[in-house]
């Protein structure tokens, strides 16, 4: 069961997931990773990548950094990223139910760690729950299903998801 989850910059996409993991790791063991903002008076100025289990996080794109790897105004320092993301995901795919990644977007596709290990989980009987940029809505509406998020609909469309994998894995204890 891959669900992804996309909409505009601001309509929720991480609320949703971070809704997500709330509930279903009371029941569940859910690994992965969120990109949450980072602000300064008010104002966004990078993002820092969150491991949800061990909760290790770690500031990776800012407007502060001088790199070569940039997405927009964003300077990004892939190995920051991938210096949480590597232990955060081959944790979860062996240890975890259910995985949690926010976002699947330019910034992280700089890092070869990151299509690597999102390819094996794409290709897993793994739980994925992600969010997606929507640039890349059509590069992966085949591998699963797609929420379309409107502002302030984070609410229902996080039970709806929390519904859908407690039925699917209550399905798969059944036929075990």
């Amino acid at each position: 069961m891959k669900i992804f989850v996309t909409g505009r910059p601001g309509s929720g996409k991480t609320t949703t997931l971070l809704k997500c993991f709330d509930y279903l790791s009371k029941k569940y063991k859910v690994g992965g990773i969120l990109t949450l903002e980072v602000r300064e008076f008010g104002k966004r100025i990078g993002f820092e990548v969150l491991d949800v289990y061990s909760k290790k996080r770690e500031i990776f794109a800012s407007i502060y950094y001088k790199t070569n790897k940039k997405v927009g105004k964003y300077g990004v320092e892939i190995e920051k990223f991938d210096k949480i993301f590597l232990n955060a995901i081959e944790f979860s795919i062996k240890e975890c139910q259910i995985i949690i990644i926010d976002e699947i977007g330019k910034m992280e596709f700089l890092s070869n760690n990151f299509v690597i290990f999102l390819e094996k989980i794409l290709n897993s009987d793994k739980i994925l729950i992600a969010s997606l940029h929507l640039n890349f809505v059509d590069k992966f509406k085949n591998y699963g299903k797609i929420y379309y998020l409107d502002f302030g609909k984070s609410d229902i469309i996080s039970k709806e998801i929390c519904s859908e994998v407690e039925k699917y894995l209550e399905s798969k204890k059944l036929n075990s």
